[in-house]
């Protein structure tokens, strides 16, 4: 696995301000105002969705020379739809101009970037070299959603820590954001990569830009 680590580890160089600041200041499209983490809760659901994906996530890493870059986006895709929340993330991604879009432009922005997102998985984890993704059992509750903390262990290197924030406002617990060392978002760290196309070129841009983005990760084995 050369570039595993690429897609989790690009926020930290935003990393400003600690993690309980970081996780508050990114929930843009929701209204809960919870300034600090409840004690932690019991482990359940979040955390079962949580593993569910780094199953299939280690699956793939496993098959990486099998599968191809386009097989390994073919295994992620009903893994990434069961796990991620990608129309509250494009929407926090977005910010304001998300309300004076038509519902067609929204759709075409999810869409992309739900696309860009797995193609990204497949071509950063493209193969497998002892890693494992353990899940502390614990969450903390914050408002309405739940934060799972994770590492993923790598004979010979350091383990690099992670969190997700899952909400459950479709009938089930669904990430939101990740954050890498408890730090920056991945949606605030997306949000400040898309912020000039978007008001350049508007929603047809950006999800020109997101699915060329994925075309260039799906290029290639």
């Amino acid at each position: 696995m050369t570039r595993a680590v690429r897609l989790i580890a690009l926020p930290l160089v935003l990393a400003l301000c600690g993690p309980a600041a970081a996780v508050s200041k990114s929930k843009t499209h929701k209204t809960t105002t919870t300034t600090a983490a409840s004690p932690v809760a019991s482990a359940g659901d979040a955390v079962k969705a949580v593993e569910a994906f780094h199953a299939a996530l280690l699956d793939s890493m496993k098959r990486a020379k099998e599968l191809g870059v386009q097989g390994r986006y073919n295994r992620l895709a009903p893994a990434v739809d069961a796990a991620f929340d990608f129309p509250a993330m494009t929407q926090a991604i977005i910010g304001p101009d998300w309300t004076n879009m038509s519902a067609a432009d929204r759709k075409n922005i999810i869409d992309a970037f739900r696309r860009t997102t797995i193609a990204d998985y497949a071509r950063s984890f493209d193969g497998y070299n002892g890693e494992q993704f353990v899940s502390n059992p614990q969450v903390q509750d914050r408002g309405a959603e739940k934060l799972v903390s994770t590492q993923m262990m790598r004979p010979g290197n350091a383990a690099v820590p992670f969190v997700y924030r899952l909400d459950n406002d479709h009938g089930g617990w669904r990430i939101d954001d990740i954050f890498v060392n408890g730090y920056v978002s991945q949606v605030a760290t997306k949000r400040s990569e898309y912020a000039a196309t978007l008001k350049s070129g508007g929603a047809a841009s950006l999800a020109q830009k997101l699915n060329a983005l994925a075309d260039a990760n799906l290029k290639g084995g």
